[in-house]
């Protein structure tokens, strides 16, 4: 009986230090410079599209969810100084929502007044294709036209943030 707890405490420490050595100190299993995973997404209003699909535009994920105090400041700040600036550009962005029904999360989006697109992320599967699932939400991923991540920020920071939108920026700027 010994042996076994200790076998499995063993085989629990050597898979909780694969995923350790695989995540940034903030929580991320993907980096900079790497190609987006892809995913489908499922928007709230019913349009499912995969990622992939988006090639070619600069993509903005926004991890959130309702119960978010910090994804709640920030989003205002992404729809009026990133989405309403750029949205008749070659820009996407899709609020991910962490594992929250459809019903919630459109009452989430009426209440926060935002016009760019939420979708669903049941079980937050998405999210761990980009983030270890018990790291908190707030997450944004800037995808370039070809597919790569160019950026990645947690939690809201301002000056992180104006260094997110100058990307952002500079990249619509480059066709």
């Amino acid at each position: 009986m010994k042996i076994l707890v200790l076998m499995t405490g063993i085989l629990l420490y050597l898979m909780s230090c694969g995923q350790a050595k695989r995540a940034d100190d903030r929580g991320y299993i993907v980096k900079v410079g790497e190609t987006a995973p892809d995913f489908t997404v499922g928007e709230t209003g019913g349009k499912a599209y995969r990622l992939s699909d988006l090639r070619g535009k600069i993509v903005m994920l926004q991890f959130t969810a309702s119960w978010c105090s910090v994804c709640r400041t920030e989003m205002p700040f992404i729809e009026n100084e990133i989405w309403q600036e750029k949205k008749n550009e070659d820009l996407v962005v899709i609020g991910i929502d962490r594992d929250e029904p459809l019903e919630t999360v459109l009452k989430f989006k009426k209440d926060m007044a935002v016009t760019y697109p939420l979708a669903l992320d049941p079980g937050a599967e998405i999210f761990g294709l980009f983030a270890l699932t018990e790291a908190g939400v707030t997450r944004n991923v800037i995808i370039d036209r070809s597919g790569k991540i160019i950026f990645l920020t947690r939690l809201f920071d301002r000056q992180e943030f104006d260094q997110m939108k100058k990307i952002i920026f500079t990249e619509l700027a480059t066709k």
